[in-house]
């Protein structure tokens, strides 16, 4: 984990013309518990108030799988890096990172939070049986932006997971091939 955190670091530190210093500062942080909870609290407190319906769609779910603040820079080769919480109800269910690798023409630097509810049995038991939940495998994942959400109704919610991209901060720009894997930190 701390060889990922150098590598965003570099790249942060390299981006600093483009990208604000608290980029690089925020990938090198190593948050406690308690400093993750508690992020993990106002960062769906921001998500429910700009997106009303992920305060809907979280009611139904069985979990929440909260990344309250992923940096990422990138020039050609990019790396996005973060931990979040995973949550069934009130209860703490684990602590995760979240590590996307990119390569295209890209660059720039931005940090950004996001939420995947978890809506079935099969998603939560994809997530604590796998070593890493690549996005894209597995079980169906929705990213849900303004146009989906309008067609979207409780009622109507059919996949496995729905993710929420929110509180986007800095500039990326370009077009690029990536990757994200979601893994257990074992504390």
């Amino acid at each position: 984990m701390m060889k990922i955190r150098t590598m965003i670091l570099a790249i942060a530190l390299a981006m600093t013309a483009v990208a604000p210093m608290t980029l690089a500062e925020r990938a090198y942080a190593d948050p406690t518990a308690d400093e993750l909870n508690r992020d993990a609290d106002h960062a769906l407190q921001v998500l429910y108030s700009h997106h009303p319906f992920a305060a809907e769609i979280s009611k139904q779910a069985k979990a929440v799988l909260i990344f309250p603040s992923i940096v990422k820079a990138g020039f050609v080769f990019g790396a996005a890096y973060g931990e979040g919480v995973l949550r069934q109800g009130s209860k703490i269910d684990g602590y995760y990172n979240s590590f996307t690798g990119s390569w295209g023409l890209q660059a720039g630097g931005q940090s950004y939070g996001y939420a995947v509810f978890l809506m079935s049995d099969k998603a939560i038991r994809y997530i604590h049986e796998t070593h890493g939940w690549e996005i894209g495998t597995g079980p169906t994942l929705v990213v849900v932006d303004e146009g989906i959400a309008k067609n979207l109704t409780t009622s109507t919610l059919k996949d496995d997971a729905y993710a929420f991209i929110f509180d986007q901060k800095g500039l990326m720009a370009g077009l690029s091939i990536e990757g994200t894997k979601i893994s257990r930190i074992h504390e």
